[in-house]
């Protein structure tokens, strides 16, 4: 089966040489997200709970336009700028996922791209 290149307008365009995300064989690929506004191009990083909605929303774009939902993530990792934020950051995102939600990590690393707080990511079914 062939890969087919997903992108969504109602999601930020890549800031470098990936796509949005990737089907193939039955699965949805999409790249880490981060809180960039589709159409303004800017951050949305008042705070850590609207930069990780901004994500989510970001995610949940692209999930659409693949032909997906977060009902069929499988896999999400979260990058994180200070672990002191994974509780703020856990209770936004858990927002998104009502029932049976899918497996995840959660790391912190020294610096994510824009100078963000949060990146996720994650691998969903079709």
């Amino acid at each position: 089966m062939a890969k087919e290149i997903i992108h969504s307008s109602e999601a930020p365009a890549p800031i470098g040489p990936y796509s949005q995300a990737v089907k193939i064989n039955g699965m949805l690929f999409v790249s880490g997200q981060i809180a960039l506004d589709a159409e303004s191009g800017e951050l949305i990083n008042e705070n850590i709970t609207e930069e990780t909605h901004a994500v989510m929303r970001n995610l949940e774009a692209i999930l659409r336009e693949g032909g997906s939902s977060f009902d069929k993530v499988v896999k999400c990792s979260i990058f994180i700028k200070n672990m002191d934020d994974f509780a703020t950051v856990n209770e936004a995102y858990g927002q998104y996922f009502h029932q049976e939600p899918p497996a995840r990590e959660t790391v912190e690393v020294s610096r994510l791209p824009k100078d963000v707080k949060v990146e996720i990511s994650c691998i969903a079914a079709l």
